[in-house]
């Protein structure tokens, strides 16, 4: 009985392993209204937060390993490993945002580059 309370314990913790992804939307509110800069911004902002990401992908990874080693010595370490791959799909995410940004900034920024 004790193991059943301890496994079902443990099976409910895996849900707190990791964060929940946030991804960002492809076309937003405020986009008809950006002008060149305001796009440029917000594109540097996203690599920015791209290279964020990627490390904390990075990391997830080397997390995740090491829970799996030390499961093997001590099984319920495995319910804390994360699969839930926040950093990768909020990555994918923000790639389709800087798609339609670039698509946006080649519509919107013809002229500014002549004007400078």
């Amino acid at each position: 009985m004790r193991f059943i309370a301890v496994s079902v314990a443990a099976i409910l913790c895996v849900a707190c392993a990791g964060r929940d992804p946030q991804p960002v939307a492809i076309s937003q509110p405020q986009d008809a209204t950006m002008d060149c800069a305001m796009i440029q911004a917000e594109i540097a902002a996203n690599n920015r937060r791209v290279q964020e990401l990627a490390d904390e992908q990075g990391w997830k990874v080397a997390q995740n390993v090491a829970a799996g080693v030390a499961g093997l010595v001590i099984w319920p370490i495995w319910f804390g490993m994360d699969f839930k791959g926040a950093a990768a799909t909020e990555a994918k995410a923000l790639e389709s945002r800087q798609h339609y940004l670039a698509t946006m900034a080649a519509h919107r920024c013809v002229g500014a580059s002549s004007r400078k």
